[in-house]
């Protein structure tokens, strides 16, 4: 009998808790990946660096475990399709993998598990990528909490040396199943490789953690880790980051973003509405929002004329990366200076971002529109040319992205600022009415 251990979001031999799991199981344990035509079929762009990242990641798997006379079994389809085919081709006694919390995932998974208990096999999920999931933060009353700042004071006090247990993988590396297999291409797929793509290194220096909180906010300098990718496919633990940042005086801000992670899978599980494109706060889908497809589309290009926000959207098209600052930036301007519906930036992030995860993503934009969980209040509209004065005084960001700044090719602002703020304050007032919010200023989406 085999163990299948079924790699998902947790693209790593180390540190990994299923993994150790499946390897203490009992039976030798077949390394499997599924690209998922369910997911790749609604992916416009045939060159998405997200799964090249992928592909090198299982790359760097396969060459792990060809040290010890295995290999990652590499198939593409729809999963439930490729266990039936599995169960013919392999005597399968169990199905280990780690947990996933977003809406597709949890159809995926039970309607695995089910056929595996059709066929008399085991099929068992653990915690990974998260360090405290689902029920285990929570208030006194026993309820899942809706503001963040209470949640990480609960969270850091639930914490324990067992939740940043060191899973010791190597222990237990004769178990894996001895075989030899090749790698699809992406090209077999559909889809083109970049192999000359670079991606952010696997590591995160004292000195990031240290100065974290000073540094965050200025896209022009290296204050952040940009470890939020790897975070996002598994090819490092959040174990391995807090125990990292337990090692470092004043690591707070830096361990916050951690924690940000946890709240946000634990908003997607608790309230799943905002995983079926509803706002959070119900109050907020009673808004009717304008449509504008020019203005949308000189969003998504980066040329609103306002620079910070230019800049931003144009990293994040050639690159898959957007500095955290300019994020709610370009965030605030879509929804607020130009009160476009907030799934539509929602919508355009998960297409281009390298880091996108969904919860992050929805809590992000929800947060920038005043709809979602600890939520900036609807009349907190961001000023992005102060904000480029105060984050960017030299310009350097703008400039490195906007060669044309300062130029007569560069666009006028397709709004006025002050004519946009009063506008989005009397729709949010029109459609709220007496609706309001905390003043709180978390951070968006997190970026190391």
């Amino acid at each position: 009998m085999l163990t299948i251990f079924w790699f998902r979001r947790d693209l790593r031999i180390e540190d990994n808790m299923g993994l150790y799991k499946a390897l203490k199981s009992g039976y030798e344990v077949l390394p499997l990946f599924i690209f998922d035509k369910t997911i790749l079929d609604e992916l416009e762009d045939k060159e998405d660096r997200r799964l090249v990242f992928i592909h090198q990641a299982l790359q760097n798997l396969q060459t792990e475990l060809q040290k010890y006379n295995s290999a990652l079994l590499v198939r593409y389809g729809k999963p439930i399709e490729i266990f039936q085919q599995l169960l013919r081709e392999y005597p399968i006694g169990a199905v280990y993998t780690n947990h996933d919390y977003e809406p597709y995932a949890l159809e995926r998974d039970e309607a695995v598990r089910k056929l595996m208990k059709e066929k008399g096999v085991v099929f068992k999920t653990y915690k990974d990528q998260c360090i405290l999931e689902k029920d285990e933060v929570l208030s006194d009353a026993g309820k899942p909490y809706s503001v963040f700042t209470p949640y990480s004071r609960k969270w850091k006090s639930k914490l324990t040396d067992n939740d940043l247990f060191l899973y010791p993988i190597e222990r237990y590396y004769e178990k894996f199943y001895t075989h030899k297999t090749t790698l699809p291409t992406l090209e077999s797929m559909g889809f083109v490789d970049m192999p000359a793509l670079s991606f952010p290194a696997r590591e995160v220096h004292a000195d990031i953690i240290k100065n974290y909180k000073e540094q965050r906010d200025f896209p022009a300098i290296q204050g952040t880790s940009r470890l939020s990718v790897h975070l996002r496919f598994g090819t490092i633990s959040i174990r391995a980051l807090a125990r990292e940042a337990g090692k470092v005086t004043d690591s707070n801000s830096w361990l916050n973003e951690l924690i940000w992670r946890d709240f946000y899978m634990m908003i997607l599980w608790h309230f799943p509405h905002v995983g079926k494109g509803e706002a959070f706060k119900p109050a907020y889908d009673k808004i009717v929002w304008r449509e504008d497809q020019a203005q949308f589309e000189a969003w998504c290009a980066g040329k609103t004329g306002y620079p910070l926000v230019d800049a931003g959207m144009r990293e994040l098209n050639a690159t898959g990366f957007m500095h955290n600052r300019v994020r709610m930036v370009v965030a605030s301007f879509l929804t607020k200076h130009l009160f476009l519906d907030w799934r539509l930036g929602e919508a355009y992030f998960a297409k281009k971002l390298l880091d996108f995860d969904f919860s992050a993503n929805n809590g992000g934009w929800q947060w920038a529109s005043g709809s979602g969980c600890d939520a900036a209040p609807y009349f907190r509209v961001f000023n992005p040319t102060s904000q480029a004065e105060k984050f960017d005084p030299k310009g350097v960001y703008i400039r490195k992205w906007i060669p044309e700044y300062g130029t007569s090719a560069y666009p006028k602002p397709i709004v006025e600022h002050t004519f946009a703020r009063n506008r989005a304050l009397e729709n949010y007032k029109k459609y709220l009415g007496k609706d309001a919010n905390q003043d709180t200023t978390p951070q968006l989406f997190a970026d190391l």
